[in-house]
């Protein structure tokens, strides 16, 4: 719903004489905004109240109790012998939702409201609606700013400063499709804020800065972490296939595809050998995307008192999608849900209700919040997670071969100022043959710490000795591996072109 949809709708209940309406939002300046246009199109005079204000304009000379009554006692009299052809805005009244004298007077209020032109719209940023008002009240969200009031926004700051020419005022479309895309989910604050700081920093309007706008809605959650865009994919080796296909879908979120027909994608599962790069890949396809990574902790979902969890998935699934478009990781997946089918018997059913509610956001979600799991155990991950329709693609990452490890080597010896042209980098893939990515990288590390050591630089031979030093894991869990890769060649795509190279054994 747009708010040209929301404030359209508040207008016919008004109009249909609903008594009182509850409308959740952030943006209460907004809504009295709208009201202000429908109460004048109405010919309605329209009242505000707050706990702080009180009643604006005043409504009529105090009664003679009236200080011996609480302000929401008050507000609530004064509405009951109001006249007619009014609209009354009332703010943050949720705390006083819990106390019976008020839900009592509400009922009667709706009641007498019902036959007058009178309308009563509580706004308030969370839901407190107690049972006995359930069937007297009518809920309305009213939604953020979306693509065509971010815009109007971003036109008007950047009319406001077009004379000072200090500032850039130069916005490419595509800049400005981005931006406006990266704006979505903050309120008309946060935005304007977010473009204000911008000029002041870069002296020009760009969407690194409104993504740090972003990552304040994140970190007062507690229940999301935001990841800062530091890897691409030129940090990862290998994996072929699985970029590519990333790479089609780069600019799936644009206006552009959605004309075009394209859905928003849903995600992508990747499982395979630890140590793969399978959360590299993951913090790369924010970065490539240019959109904001939330990575969801599954243990922080769940609490100790009876229904957090369910609430705590819910809410986590609600900051994400203000902030969306945006990127969701859920590392370890398998971990995080472990032992769904028999939940029941040790915790009450409660993992199994917090997973029941994931997979159905994940079937379901109109929001473009692209999902990025990974898990290493595929035995233990729930077979409703891998249905057609939780994910577009399940891809297998498996140990990276010949041409892949050499890949891996050039990276981590350029990242730690080292020309991988003084090394034979053949041959120290010959010998890291059944090695993980992360176990090449430790490698180095180790080869590093020798050469520093003995006071000398990085030599070819110091690689060559840690690899020779090293057990693989393809060695350790040889069994495990193989049946992994059985099962994935049946069940997913490969992430990587492979040669065979590797054997069936995997052995190094």
């Amino acid at each position: 719903m747009s708010i040209f949809d929301a404030a359209h709708e508040i207008e016919i209940l008004i109009r249909a004489k609903f008594s009182v309406i509850y409308v959740t939002t952030w943006e209460e300046t907004r809504v009295e905004a709208s009201l202000t246009e429908i109460a004048t199109k109405l010919n309605r005079k329209l009242y505000t109240w707050s706990v702080t204000q009180g009643m604006r304009p005043a409504l009529a000379s105090p009664r003679p109790d009236a200080a011996k009554l609480p302000s929401e006692l008050e507000v609530l009299a004064q509405i009951h012998e109001a006249p007619e052809q009014t609209i009354f805005l009332i703010k943050d009244f949720h705390p006083y939702l819990r106390d019976s004298r008020v839900v009592r007077l509400l009922r009667d209020l709706a009641e007498k409201l019902r036959g007058k032109a009178q309308t009563l719209v509580l706004v308030s940023p969370t839901l407190t609606l107690p049972t006995e008002l359930e069937k007297d009240v009518t809920v309305l969200e009213y939604p953020l700013p979306g693509p065509k009031e971010i815009e109007k926004q971003l036109d008007g700051v950047l009319d406001a400063v077009k004379d000072n020419e200090k500032i850039d005022c130069s916005v490419a479309d595509a800049d400005r499709e981005l931006i406006i895309k990266s704006a979505q989910g903050l309120t008309e604050e946060e935005i304007e804020s977010a473009f204000a700081r911008s000029i002041v920093e870069k002296r020009k309007i760009v969407v690194e800065t409104v993504l740090e706008e972003k990552k304040q809605i994140v970190r007062k959650s507690g229940l999301l972490e935001f990841y800062p865009a530091e890897q691409t994919f030129s940090d990862v080796g290998g994996h072929d296939l699985l970029k590519d296909w990333l790479k089609r879908r780069r600019e799936a979120f644009t206006e552009r595809a959605k004309d075009f027909g394209i859905p928003a994608p849903k995600g992508v599962l990747m499982l395979g050998v630890q140590g793969c790069g399978k959360s590299l890949v993951a913090k790369s396809i924010a970065s490539s995307w240019s959109l904001p990574l939330l990575k969801l902790d599954v243990g922080r979902i769940f609490g100790s008192l009876v229904g957090q969890s369910e609430e705590n998935i819910r809410k986590a699934i609600r900051i994400a999608e203000s902030v969306a478009p945006c990127c969701l990781w859920a590392d370890e997946l398998e971990k995080g849900f472990a032992g769904v089918a028999g939940s029941g018997a040790g915790d009450s059913g409660t993992t199994a209700r917090v997973f029941a509610t994931f997979i159905t956001w994940m079937q379901e979600k109109t929001k473009p919040v692209f999902l990025i799991a990974t898990a290493n155990d595929v035995s233990k991950l729930p077979p409703e997670l891998l249905r057609k329709g939780r994910f577009d693609e399940i891809f297998f990452i498996d140990l990276p071969e010949k041409q892949e490890r050499e890949e891996i080597f050039t990276i981590h010896l350029n990242k730690r100022k080292r020309d991988p042209k003084n090394f034979n980098i053949g041959a120290l893939a010959d010998a890291t043959k059944g090695f993980s990515g992360a176990e090449i990288e430790q490698v180095v590390v180790g080869a590093l710490y020798l050469a520093f050591d003995q006071k000398r630089d990085l030599q070819q031979e110091d690689i060559l000795q840690e690899a020779k030093a090293q057990v693989p894991l393809s060695v350790m869990m040889s069994e495990e591996i193989l049946e992994l890769r059985r099962w994935a060649s049946l069940r997913a795509r490969p992430s990587a072109t492979r040669t065979g190279e590797l054997n069936p054994a995997v052995a190094p």
